[in-house]
C-alpha cells in the first residue's frame, strides 16, 4: 500500500499537519506520523532521511516553522520526493521565515513547498505523486477533484437564486 510519511519538528505543528493526515485518509492512502526535529534530534532526522525509502516511503511531507530547517535537511538526505509545509509558529516572522527558508533551496536539494500552513494541498500533491503510478490512488484523486467540482457548481447555482 502506498505511504507517506509526514513529519514535524514539534507538537505544536501537529494542528496544521493534520489537515495532510486527513485528506490522505480520505483518500486512501497509508500514512506514517512523527515528530522530527531537525534542531533538537539530528541524529533521529539523519536515520530517518538515509532510511525512509528503505522503510516503505513513497513521498515525504515535512512540516516546520521558525528557520524552517527540516524540509531542507530532509531532501538533502532521502531520494524520495519531499514536500515542505511551512508553519506559522509562534517563533515565526509571520511565517515568512519558514516559507523562505523552505522554498529557497539550493540546486540539487528541491523540496516542493506549499503556502503557508497549507498542509491539505501537501497531502493531496503527495496522494497525485502516488497516483501517478498507482491506478487506484489516481482513481480517488479524479473522484476527489470531481468532489470539488460539484461543490463549486453548487455554489453557482445557489447564488443565483
Amino acid at each position: 500500500m502506498a505511504k507517506v510519511a509526514i513529519i514535524m519538528g514539534s507538537t505544536s505543528d501537529l494542528p496544521v499537519m493534520q489537515d495532510a493526515v486527513d485528506v490522505l485518509q480520505e483518500l486512501g492512502v497509508s500514512t506514517e506520523v512523527d515528530i522530527v526535529s531537525a534542531h533538537r534530534t539530528p541524529e533521529k532526522m539523519f536515520d530517518f532521511g538515509k532510511n525512509a525509502h528503505k522503510n516503505g516511503i513513497q513521498v515525504i511531507i515535512a512540516g516546520a516553522g521558525g528557520a524552517a530547517h527540516l524540509p531542507g535537511m530532509v531532501a538533502s538526505l532521502s531520494p524520495l520526493p519531499v514536500i515542505g509545509v511551512p508553519v506559522k509558529s509562534s517563533n515565526s516572522i509571520d511565517g515568512w521565515d519558514s516559507v523562505l527558508s523552505i522554498l529557497q533551496m539550493p540546486g540539487g536539494v528541491p523540496v516542493a513547498t506549499v503556502a503557508l500552513n497549507g498542509a491539505k494541498n501537501a497531502g493531496i500533491l503527495a496522494a497525485q505523486i502516488i497516483g501517478s503510478a498507482d491506478s487506484e490512488v489516481l482513481e480517488r484523486i479524479i473522484a476527489y477533484k470531481e468532489s470539488l467540482k460539484a461543490k463549486v457548481i453548487e455554489g453557482a447555482a445557489s447564488v443565483k437564486k
